[in-house]
């Protein structure tokens, strides 16, 4: 891969990276490629006059070690990762409540991929992961994302519960996922400026971050297991996050009031 330069695999990922207005320095597509989506990428492809080249089947697999690329691999320039303020600001405009994700060690590419497109659906403002421990927008995670990391920002921290506390101070308050927590899901208030915090596929939250959460909830199963993958568990509960606020999938709700001053 040249510096400086990542991969965007898969006709979905590429058509929305260039619709969202990321810098693409070519597009390789494979040799008798079916149509549909493809043609709508060259048709934008066209309109930015951004170069397309021709390359057979294996040498698009080779340079995707593997993943699955649809025949259509995009070199573009990487995704930046946004400020936590840039994202609250992001609600602000919307005249909403902010309503954002932070994973604490989510590792797995395509966990982060899926988390940040529900995310995007559902309408929440943006995801903050840590800068260590954890997935990163690799092209794994960007491709699992199906185009949505090109439209939600994402946030990078040094130290989660840091910037936990910085949020709260904002008015945010925490809600973290615990398969041990007493209290369900649907039994919080999440109108409110609110923050999911969901861990990692091993041991959840962390201690430090657990001991932050304002409020610690479960889903409640029924069949053997007890607990869920991290994006599922993220999925519901941002998507509850939803139905109290009566979004519907729109961007329609005003602000609360903002969090009371005082003691954590």
């Amino acid at each position: 891969m040249v510096l400086g330069v990542e991969h965007v695999e898969g006709r979905h990922p590429v058509l929305q990276a260039l619709r969202a207005g990321r810098r693409v320095h070519r597009i390789l597509l494979a040799a008798g490629a079916k149509k549909g989506s493809v043609e709508d990428i060259l048709q934008v492809a066209r309109e930015r006059n951004v170069p397309v080249a021709y390359l057979s089947r294996q040498e698009l697999d080779a340079m995707t070690q593997g993943r699955v690329n649809q025949g259509v691999i995009a070199l573009a320039e990487p995704l930046a990762y946004q400020d936590t303020d840039g994202i609250l600001a992001a609600a602000a405009r919307y005249g909403q409540a902010p309503l954002i994700v932070l994973l604490d060690g989510v590792e797995d590419p395509g966990n982060l991929g899926s988390i940040i497109r529900t995310a995007a659906a559902a309408g929440a403002h943006g995801v903050v992961i840590p800068k260590d421990r954890s997935a990163g927008l690799t092209p794994a995670a960007v491709k699992a994302a199906a185009g949505a990391a090109d439209l939600l920002p994402v946030a990078r921290e040094v130290n989660l519960a840091r910037a936990m506390d910085q949020l709260k101070e904002k008015g945010l308050w925490m809600v973290g996922a615990d398969a041990a927590a007493s209290q369900l899901y649907t039994d919080v208030d999440l109108t409110s400026p609110t923050a999911i915090v969901v861990g990692g596929e091993h041991q959840g939250l962390r201690r430090l971050v657990r001991e932050k959460c304002d409020f610690l909830v479960r889903i409640p199963m029924a069949g053997p297991l007890n607990s869920l993958n991290a994006s599922v568990a993220a999925a519901i509960l941002i998507f509850e996050a939803i139905r109290q606020r009566g979004l519907q999938g729109e961007r329609a709700v005003p602000a609360k009031p903002p969090r009371p001053a005082g003691p954590r």
